[in-house]
């Protein structure tokens, strides 16, 4: 448990700059916890049910079609918190002057393809 600390506070100490890099929270209503808290659990739900599926030797097809709509499920989450992150932390961190934030949000960007 030591060690785990001990990689959280190096965490910290880098590159203080950017925001939510090192395990800050983003404050978040109740209603927007729930909501994002759902559609992990919708796509937990359907990962469940892929295995279930292969489990049952189900037609590939069937597989393929649940495989998609998790990937579009996910990217859409994705791109939810990443408008939420777009319009709080990185707005806030313009208004303090910091602009480095741009990058951090183009890599993150990017990453989500």
């Amino acid at each position: 448990m030591a060690e785990k600390e001990n990689v959280l506070q190096d965490l910290d100490r880098e590159d203080t700059n950017c925001c939510h890099r090192h395990y800050k929270a983003t404050p978040r209503s109740e209603a927007e916890l729930r909501q994002l808290q759902n559609r992990l659990k919708r796509m937990m739900g359907q990962l469940s049910g892929i295995s279930r599926m292969l489990d049952e030797n189900r037609y590939c097809g069937d597989i393929l079609i649940q495989i998609a709509a998790i990937e579009s499920a996910l990217q859409a989450f994705g791109y939810q918190v990443l408008q939420d992150h777009l319009e709080t932390c990185v707005v806030e961190e313009i208004q303090k002057g910091n602009t480095q934030v741009i990058d951090e949000a183009v890599s993150l960007i990017k990453k989500l393809k």
